[in-house]
């Protein structure tokens, strides 16, 4: 359970144009995968933020290689790249479901602030849920 997969079938609203998903939706499904990967692991943003803990994303990154498409089935892997005291980082893989091409990878980075947005730490026994691995594919 290092890595967690979380399926969805791209909409026609997140589409452009040309019929290509629109690249800002590949944040919301990292955004979906980690929250479910997060929730797995026992960690839920809710509970946390009603503890006065906040995640916010400072860094993030997609890199796009194969367009997805109206209708794709498509499965987001996350995994735990880095935990410190006040920073997690995860990876994401992003793959088509029919033919495990993968469509893109990402990262994102977030740090640990309390209710007034101060800069805080992620607790020990949050921080001992969110295991780092190695990537499993090249970001």
């Amino acid at each position: 359970m290092d890595i967690t997969e979380y399926e969805l079938r791209v909409r026609y609203a997140e589409t452009d144009q040309m019929g290509v998903a629109h690249h800002s939706h590949y944040l919301v499904w990292c955004e979906a995968a980690r929250t479910d990967h997060m929730r797995r692991r026992g960690v839920s943003y809710r509970d946390l933020e009603l503890q006065g803990l906040k995640l916010p994303v400072v860094d993030a990154r997609v890199r796009f290689r194969q367009a997805s498409r109206f209708d794709d089935l498509i499965r987001v892997r996350c995994w735990v790249r880095d935990v410190a005291s006040r920073r997690v980082s995860f990876g994401y893989a992003i793959e088509r479901c029919d033919d495990g091409v993968l469509l893109a990878t990402a990262q994102t980075s977030l740090v640990a602030v309390d209710s007034n947005y101060v800069l805080t730490t992620i607790p020990p026994e949050i921080r001992a849920k969110l295991v780092p691995i190695p990537d499993p594919v090249r970001l």
